[in-house]
């Protein structure tokens, strides 16, 4: 009798251009795990409702949490799901714990990959032309960037080490690595895959 399917969740979290759609893209074509970045429902209801808005961030949360849930409860191996986390504020962190506990009621996985780069690094990343073709709304490089320097300053984007020792949680500098060499170090420490070797 094969053994039950056990589908994995795989939070890509860390400030905007800091490479999470790239190492998630990565990641998923070596496993096999789909990838759901945060634009792809960002940008879905922009067009509709300002971002901030209780419309939005009611769509936002209820796209993203009915995808993990058929995902989860599907013949897919997982997802990898990125995220720009608020370490300051405890509703990000409740909402991950929501998505998570998805996976977890299905006897599943959820891991935590955090990516961190220097500030010049994410500024560069800000305008290359694939974070610009697959996100839109980062188009208007000016405002763009405005965002994400206000970002910055407005909310702790890195945990600054606070979950280093946790087993289901991984915290990679990635200013001067590639997205190949991030994604195999990941796969590697949460087991997401025997593709890793062929990396």
């Amino acid at each position: 009798m094969p053994a039950a399917k056990t589908p994995t969740l795989l939070f890509v979290i860390g400030p905007p251009a800091v490479g999470k759609m790239t190492v998630g893209a990565e990641i998923a074509r070596r496993t096999g795990l789909r990838l759901l970045h945060n634009h792809q429902t960002v940008d879905l209801v922009l067009p509709y409702f300002a971002f901030g808005s209780p419309a939005y961030s009611r769509l936002v949360g209820e796209f993203r949490r009915r995808i993990l849930e058929e995902v989860a409860a599907s013949d897919l191996p997982g997802i990898v799901f990125t995220f720009v986390q608020a370490f300051d504020l405890a509703s990000d962190a409740a909402s991950l714990e929501r998505l998570a506990k998805i996976f977890d009621d299905r006897g599943g996985s959820a891991f935590y990959l955090e990516l961190q780069a220097t500030r010049e690094e994410r500024l560069r990343r800000n305008e290359t032309t694939e974070r610009l073709a697959a996100k839109p709304f980062k188009r208007d490089l000016a405002k763009s960037r405005e965002q994400l320097l206000e970002l910055d300053e407005k909310y702790q984007l890195n945990s600054r080490g606070e979950f280093d020792a946790r087993p289901d949680y991984l915290r990679i500098d990635t200013t001067n690595m590639s997205p190949q060499a991030v994604a195999a170090i990941a796969i590697e420490r949460f087991g997401l895959g025997n593709s890793a070797a062929s990396a």
